[in-house]
């Protein structure tokens, strides 16, 4: 009987034809294109989602006047972002650029449909109901998402799904902040792309494309208007380095800070526990310091274009501190001091947002507390405010995220500040000094870097992290039991092409292991076959291998036993199978020929 015949679906048949007529190079070019206009519509779409609920919330407040709305807003925020990911999503999206490293190094490149609209969505309520956290991480997961999806459509190999992820996270940083470099250097820094002649030409045109839309969607005009009042002098370099120095030491207090609220949030086991902790923390300090609310940037475009104290005396509008003009520097250390806590409850009570715009926020308080204090202080060398406001952004932006490039060039293009350019450079690279000292991993890959899941630039590591132990195992190695004589042994041995013989009891624990080549002396002497069993014979093996072990943990106990092949059991001992080297070496071969293909 024939089988029946199937139809080809019109994607099958574009499949068969892309292959045949255009060349994967080129189609990859094609394909990174799409996703930069992908991200920005994405971009846009978060934005004036975020702008109309701010502005329907918040629009008729006085600002002479303290608003008890805002110890409302941001739980309500947090609530309807709560049950619409516990009921609709029904998955976390917490941690977004987390998220993109973990699909990078343990799912080939995959991540979940959901999150090409999930984090959008989310994101939006939480920050526009006034949660204190950033959107661009949530469009980060967004943009890498469509880079997947797209990628997995049209059957793309593990290294180009890799790549369109990369090209997604730098075509939404490129569209949420039109600043095409920063989204490139990001995606090198912090998402652990490598930079080769294949991979800039896709990066670089999903970045100049999201932002080439983004300008046409929301103007010219840079995000932050800076202008240049006072030019550097290098006179101010040690003061610079300073500044770098203060960031770091702040980086580390807003990352250590974060961790360890995120923890005690963990501990909570009720939702209703935690938007309760939550939205009292966050309402709280929203309601003391206003600027709390939402991602900040009209605090952040406050201090770069104020010029004298009645300016700045406008960042303490809406709250109990109006017209105490004198507790200015108080008032923005004390937010300073509360922000991680602010964006820590608002994603621990159930919203969703990232630190991008945190970084931002506290570094230009960082910088701009750093300079005001420094110029009361008698012998000083004069600091202009503004200036060192923007230079902290890069600062605290290097600090948390580990990334020096990219806090210097999304500063540069978010405000046009290209005149700092080498303070910016100082000031980047000396917080990520200081911080590199105490934590040697981002806020974004301390979590993965704790379990061994973390990919790096480092060649070798990388193709490690990528490896799966569960696809290295073997399998077919016969076992036997202990109660089992050497006559029953021979029986199994002779149908066997392995010279290793695992010993289970009868819950399938392993026990130990016969080796063949201790046992080939006496094997054919049959009066023995009755004499000596299985439980005589075996050895102790010399370490074990567990089957949720990372592949670094596996070599390390291959160095430390120097055995050639080594058990695997699971958490209760029972016996799986076997990993080799020569299976290892085979799987990292065949792997870095795969991530190295031209």
């Amino acid at each position: 009987m024939e089988k029946p015949v199937t139809r080809k679906t019109r994607l099958e048949l574009f499949i068969e034809w892309r292959e045949q007529h255009i060349k994967e190079r080129q189609f990859v070019l094609v394909l990174s294109f799409l996703v930069g206009l992908g991200c920005a519509l994405a971009a846009w779409i978060l934005k004036m989602l975020i702008a109309w609920i701010q502005s329907f919330l918040t629009g008729s407040f006085i600002s002479s006047e303290a608003n008890f709305l805002y110890l409302v807003y941001p739980v309500i925020g947090i609530f309807i972002t709560g049950l619409f990911i516990r009921h609709i999503v029904k998955d976390d999206i917490s941690h977004g650029v987390t998220k993109i490293l973990y699909a990078i190094s343990k799912r080939e490149g995959h991540i979940k449909k959901h999150n090409t609209w999930s984090s959008l969505i989310a994101s939006s309520i939480t920050i526009g109901f006034g949660g204190s956290v950033g959107a661009e991480a949530p469009i980060v997961l967004t943009g890498s998402s469509i880079g997947s999806q797209l990628g997995t459509i049209f059957k793309m190999p593990q290294n180009i799904l890799m790549l369109l992820v990369g090209c997604g996270a730098a075509g939404a940083v490129a569209g949420i902040f039109k600043a095409p470099i920063a989204g490139l250097v990001f995606t090198i820094e912090v998402i652990m792309i490598d930079l080769t002649m294949n991979s800039l030409l896709p990066l670089l045109i999903a970045s100049v494309t999201a932002a080439t839309v983004a300008y046409f969607t929301t103007g010219q005009n840079a995000m932050f208007e800076f202008h240049l009042d006072e030019a550097f002098q290098l006179e101010r370099i040690p003061y610079v380095i300073l500044l770098g120095i203060f960031c770091g030491l702040v980086s580390l207090y807003f990352t250590r800070a974060m961790n360890a609220t995120e923890n005690l949030f963990g501990k909570l086991q009720k939702n209703w526990q935690k938007l309760v902790v939550g939205g009292l923390i966050l309402s709280i300090l929203i309601f003391l310091f206003p600027p709390l609310y939402g991602e900040g940037y009209d605090t952040i475009t406050l201090l770069l274009n104020g010029t004298a104290e009645q300016d700045w005396n406008a960042v303490m509008n809406n709250s109990l501190f109006y017209g105490h003009n004198n507790w200015l520097i108080v008032f923005l250390i004390l937010i300073l001091l509360t922000k991680v806590f602010a964006s820590s409850a608002t994603n621990g009570g159930g919203g969703c947002g990232g630190v991008f715009a945190p970084s931002l926020f506290l570094g230009c308080i960082a910088g701009f507390i750093f300079a005001h204090y420094s110029n009361t202080i008698e012998f000083t060398y004069y600091l202009p405010e503004k200036n060192f406001a923007l230079m902290g952004m890069a600062g605290i932006m290097s600090g948390v995220m580990h990334a020096p490039l990219t806090g210097v060039f999304l500063i540069a293009e978010l405000t046009g500040g290209y005149d700092l350019f080498l303070p910016l450079l100082i000031v980047s690279v000396s917080a990520y000094l200081t911080i590199i000292v105490f934590e040697p991993h981002s806020i974004y890959s301390m979590r993965l870097a704790k379990k061994g899941e973390l990919l790096t630039h480092h060649k070798d590591k990388a193709i490690l992290t990528l490896m799966k132990t569960e696809n290295v195992v073997e399998k077919d190695f016969k076992t036997v039991r202990p109660e089992m004589d050497m006559g029953e042994m021979i029986g199994i041995i002779a149908t066997s092409k392995r010279n290793i013989f695992p010993v289970v009891d009868e819950e399938g624990k392993l026990m130990g292991l016969v080796l063949l080549d201790s046992i080939r002396n006496i094997m054919f002497r049959q009066e023995l076959y009755h004499i000596f069993t299985v439980k005589k014979l075996m050895v102790s093996p010399p370490g074990r291998l567990l089957y949720n072990d990372n592949m670094e943990q596996v070599m390390k106990k291959f160095d430390e036993t120097n055995a050639w092949n080594l058990p695997v059991v699971d958490e209760t001992g029972k016996y799986i199978g076997f990993v080799s080297k020569s299976k290892i070496f085979n799987s990292y071969r065949g792997m870095l020929l795969n991530l190295t293909a031209e």
